[in-house]
């Protein structure tokens, strides 16, 4: 293996290492998200893991199911975005300069 082979290798292993570490961080970085005005409040972290729902109590004291359900699925569908987002813009940080743009390598 020539140096060039060793040293594009250890630059994959420190990408992934620095990648797996982003991974972890990712649990614990959140967005909220809100629908109805802010009647209902969606987080979800950086794993796309939803960790709290916060629904106003004049909303639930309205009674009305089917408007509830639709607020609670419009913010955790936002929620869900933005943590995608903020999770393709963490691992981009790691990735810049290493993989070309466009180019999709699954894991990375």
């Amino acid at each position: 293996m020539n140096f060039n082979m060793q040293n594009m290798l250890k630059q994959i292993q420190k990408m992934q290492a620095e990648m797996a570490k982003v991974q972890e961080e990712l649990g614990s970085k959140t967005v909220t998200e809100e629908s109805g005005g802010g009647m209902v409040k969606v987080t979800a972290n950086g794993k796309k893991e939803i960790v709290s729902i916060d629904i106003d109590d004049e909303i639930i004291k309205s009674n009305d199911k089917e408007m509830i359900e639709d607020l609670i699925i419009a913010a955790v569908n936002k929620a869900l975005e933005s943590a995608s987002k903020m999770a393709e813009e963490e691992m981009a940080s790691v990735t810049k300069g290493m993989i070309p743009p466009g180019m999709n390598i699954p894991g990375f």
